[in-house]
């Protein structure tokens, strides 16, 4: 049996990818989201598998081209202040995460990668630790990111 401090971490991760799949307007594949915390610092992002390509938030249209001539659709909201109240949202939600994990007396993880598959309805999730950022100098918050994209990205293509 779950603990409630497990029921608020997995409710909170679910409400993420609930945000997710609202950008995309639920056409994604799969969702994958990006979250870190250390020395001060959140930092969450997204991207997509839609159509069968992985994709960033603000080229979601690319990928939906095909589907959209087909159902004579309009493509999806990415304008930069949409975009800007995902990432705070998703940061608002880590924090909350975050304070949770503290009062509970739990470590924070320090990364956490969420994939949502959503034709099988399920979350996966990998969590790390370990120093991230600051043992290597050379990569950046969004670097680890972009790393976990191409990876992905690899094993579609």
């Amino acid at each position: 049996m779950k603990s409630e401090f497990e029921n608020i971490f997995s409710k909170l991760q679910k409400d993420m990818v609930a945000i997710c799949l609202e950008y995309v307007d639920f056409n994604a594949e799969d969702v994958f989201i990006y979250c870190s915390y250390e020395s001060g610092l959140y930092q969450f992002d997204v991207f997509f598998k839609i159509n069968g390509k992985i994709v960033h938030k603000h080229k979601l249209n690319d990928a939906i081209k095909e589907l959209n001539n087909q159902n004579n659709k309009r493509g999806i909201d990415v304008s930069i202040e949409r975009q800007r109240f995902l990432l705070e949202d998703g940061i608002a939600h880590l924090k909350l995460i975050h304070e949770k994990f503290k009062v509970s007396n739990h470590n924070m993880p320090s990364e956490i990668k969420l994939h949502y598959n959503v034709k099988q309805n399920r979350l996966k999730e990998k969590y790390k630790y370990d120093s991230v950022y600051s043992s290597d100098t050379y990569l950046l918050n969004q670097a680890k990111f972009d790393l976990w994209f191409k990876e992905v990205e690899k094993t579609v293509i």
